[in-house]
């Protein structure tokens, strides 16, 4: 039997985590050990993209269910409800939860492993000047008249950056092309192009 088959029978065909009816993927939580089955969850398409920050993360969304959810049986949801709740620990639903929210010491440790729990998940996200996520893929323009350092160009106000791509130890950078040249821009200089 595959893993999909597996997880939709654990999960009778729900999603783990909201338990929503169309429930289509698995995913695997990061840094677990043991059989596959016991590693991944089954979810829905809005709780994969807010487990992969792919869109915005939504506080009253998670709320409904996660302080339920935590107490599920399966290791893997459990560990994935504590980060969960860690991205939102400065609100007091969040806050509650994390206070009753037991784990044993290795899926604590397994929880842990992520690093989540150590910094604001919101610290790492790409934002442009007006605050609107930015996602690799993206397409910005920019506010105003930036100098490309080590290049005699000047890229003016306006001008569109296709296929960003997000520089992931630093939430204030994105790499794009302009004139096939590729550059490093401030997100404060960009906004998102719809």
């Amino acid at each position: 039997m595959s893993l999909t088959k597996k997880l939709q029978a654990r999960s009778n065909g729900t999603c783990e985590m909201c338990e929503a009816a169309e429930a289509n993927n698995s995913y695997n939580v990061p840094h677990g050990s043991g059989a596959e089955i016991d590693t991944n969850i089954h979810v829905c398409d809005k709780c994969l993209a807010q487990i992969n920050i792919t869109e915005e993360l939504e506080s009253d969304y998670w709320s409904a269910f996660l302080p339920t959810t935590m107490w599920s049986e399966v290791a893997a949801v459990q560990v994935m409800s504590w980060r969960m709740l860690n991205r939102f620990r400065d609100e007091t639903w969040a806050h509650d939860a994390l206070e009753m929210l037991y784990l044993n010491d290795d899926d604590l440790e397994w929880a842990k492993a992520s690093g989540e729990h150590l910094s604001n998940v919101e610290d790492s996200l790409h934002r442009d000047c007006n605050g609107v996520l930015l996602l690799g893929g993206d397409s910005v323009s920019l506010i105003k008249d930036l100098d490309v350092k080590g290049s005699s160009m000047n890229a003016k106000m306006g001008t569109a950056v296709r296929n960003i791509r997000l520089d992931p130890n630093n939430a204030e950078f994105i790499e794009g092309k302009i004139d096939g040249q590729n550059i490093v821009i401030l997100t404060k200089f960009v906004r998102k192009i719809n």
